[in-house]
């Protein structure tokens, strides 16, 4: 398969009234999606567990998905990863959600049953535990946190599962503040974690900063070449590390990944993140442990 290959809804059509059916079939939906490195890494965990299947990435704009996803079943599909911009839309075209994904409201994988019925998971939250945890031998539970961009899908969940575990204090900052507030007081209240929002503002955020174990990026800045880093070299401190959601492909990382490294402090980009919600993807799916090293190197060799 080419590793640019890209589908739409006119060939998801045509799977789904095709006489011979092809092997079960997995996708990402997205706009766009060509940039998607999830078929890499998900064919090679494929092929290791010898799984007559393959990964796609199918192009499906926002007023397509409704059909989109009642042509999965009859087109053979077991599931579907989903990203921007359908993360929240799913939600009522679903048939029944994970508790997990229902307190988050997002989807980001979706199973079908063998009754031909889609249910909603979402893998972001538990996939960021997994990968601070291998990147940094660092816990959730007890650390201090500062996560940029809380505004958005990936924020909250990422900022839901941090609360969960119990960090020692979680920090919110986004462009809209309004957004982070709230998001702040529906933390504070279901989990009872100290969560706070302060304005996206440098001098607001130095004091902060030097009181934080780990700072986690959720914003889109970094996607663009010429975006700036959310926090400048000199903010972040020595002790920390960073984490950012945000993955290019090719050897250049993001501003922030780059800053940080600048400032002699460990940093990682988004591959850490894809690999490890999407590991989770894979044994929402099937249902076994997913081959975590080929899924890697897959990933590392795509994203390169």
């Amino acid at each position: 398969m080419p590793d640019r290959e890209v589908h739409t809804l006119a060939h998801l059509r045509d799977w789904a009234t095709a006489a011979a059916r092809p092997p079960l079939r997995l996708a990402v939906l997205g706009d766009p999606i060509a940039h998607s490195v999830s078929p890499p890494m998900q064919n090679a965990a494929l092929a290791a567990c010898g799984i007559d299947a393959r990964y796609t990435r199918l192009h499906i704009l926002p007023a397509e998905l409704p059909e989109a996803l009642r042509l999965l079943a009859p087109a053979g599909f077991l599931g579907v990863n989903l990203t921007l911009p359908h993360k929240t839309a799913v939600l009522p075209l679903l048939d029944s959600l994970d508790p997990h994904a229902a307190m988050l409201g997002a989807v980001n994988t979706v199973r079908v049953e063998p009754d031909g019925t889609l249910r909603g998971f979402n893998t972001d939250g538990p996939g960021f535990s997994r990968a601070v945890r291998s990147e940094f031998d660092l816990p959730l539970r007890h650390t201090r946190i500062l996560l940029f961009g809380a505004g958005g899908g990936a924020g909250r969940a990422l900022a839901t599962q941090c609360a969960t575990e119990g960090c020692a204090r979680l920090v919110l900052v986004n462009r809209t503040h309004e957004k982070a507030r709230a998001l702040a007081e529906q933390l504070r209240t279901r989990t009872g974690t100290n969560t706070v929002a302060i304005p996206w503002e440098l001098p607001l955020l130095r004091e902060i900063l030097e009181n934080t174990d780990l700072i986690v990026n959720t914003s889109v800045l970094g996607l663009k070449a010429d975006d700036p880093s959310p926090l400048p070299a000199e903010a972040i401190p020595p002790h920390a590390r960073i984490f950012d959601t945000v993955y290019r492909r090719g050897p250049i990382p993001t501003p922030l990944v780059t800053a940080a490294r600048a400032a002699g402090v460990l940093a990682v980009g988004g591959l850490s993140l894809l690999l490890h919600q999407g590991a989770l993807a894979f044994e929402v799916w099937f249902n076994r442990p997913a081959p975590l090293d080929a899924m890697r190197a897959a990933l590392l060799k795509a994203g390169s």
